[in-house]
């Protein structure tokens, strides 16, 4: 592996590059009246990286998410973005910071169809008037024009030509999780996060979304940091690994240096040492 300094990243084996920290995670506790989901957990987040967030149920994982995306506000600690204190923000302002996601239970508009979930995803990249829209005439239309666009590549990215004028609500479970990627995928973020990807997905599903994943980190470039229970999708997609339980941190490092940390076998992967 070609290493440069920390500050500056590095290229992995198969060379892709990690740049520097893009967001970091400082000292950072949630409470939920006297039960506390994060207990002082700090990690950072690199950009081109694959993040993978694991630990059992229960462990805080979502909690963490949520802080990430701006749906919960930590009592303690800092969420650091590009190099700066994130002040407290609403989800919508987070979004608006170049930082998408999906959800672990599907969050679709099941009425419309699969073009019109993904632009939702360009909500926040509209700027004209709601009078302007509706007139569809000069900057309101090369508005529309520019933003489906860019919602009919990320169809075309995720092969899903065929589903574009399909009711989301008459898909198969795989497909509509393939949509919400692609909803997140319109935002065109910088971070995108995902919750459960492969939840409830058969073994081929398993194996698309994760060629997904993996083009979407390689040709877009795009940072991703993403929860999951299946470890072989961890170990196999994964840059980095951060591992939590009862809401502290027990590991941090590559798959490998995960995989052989003794808290985190005794925690999560279950396979005792001789």
């Amino acid at each position: 592996m070609n290493e440069m300094s920390s500050e500056e990243g590095y290229f992995t084996a198969d060379g892709r590059k990690i740049g520097g920290v893009l967001m970091e995670m400082k000292n950072i506790t949630l409470r939920f009246g006297g039960v506390k989901a994060i207990t002082d957990i700090s990690f950072d987040i690199r950009e081109g990286e694959i993040r993978a967030i694991i630990g059992p149920n229960g462990a805080g994982k979502s909690s963490m998410l949520n802080v990430i995306s701006g749906f919960y506000i930590p009592q303690e600690g800092e969420v650091w973005y590009k190099g700066a204190p994130r002040p407290q923000m609403k989800p919508y302002e987070v979004a608006q910071q170049g930082i998408a996601r999906t959800f672990q239970n599907i969050a679709l508009f099941e009425g419309m169809t699969v073009l019109d979930n993904v632009m939702t995803g360009r909500l926040n990249h509209m700027k004209t008037g709601l009078f302007a829209q509706a007139l569809w005439k000069g900057k309101a239309e090369a508005e529309e024009v520019a933003n489906r666009e860019v919602a009919e590549k990320v169809i075309d990215f995720l092969e899903i030509q065929h589903i574009r004028k399909t009711p989301v609500a008459r898909l198969p479970y795989g497909l509509k999780k393939r949509v919400e990627l692609a909803r997140a995928l319109a935002v065109q973020p910088s971070l995108l996060l995902l919750d459960e990807p492969m939840a409830g997905m058969n073994v081929e599903e398993k194996e698309d979304m994760s060629r997904f994943i993996l083009d979407v980190n390689d040709e877009f470039g795009t940072t991703i940091a993403l929860i999951e229970h299946d470890m072989g999708v961890v170990m196999d997609l994964s840059d980095r690994v951060v591992v939590m339980d009862y809401g502290k941190k027990i590991g941090d490092g590559t798959p490998d240096e995960v995989r052989n940390n003794q808290d985190v076998i005794d925690a999560y992967l279950g396979v005792a040492h001789d």
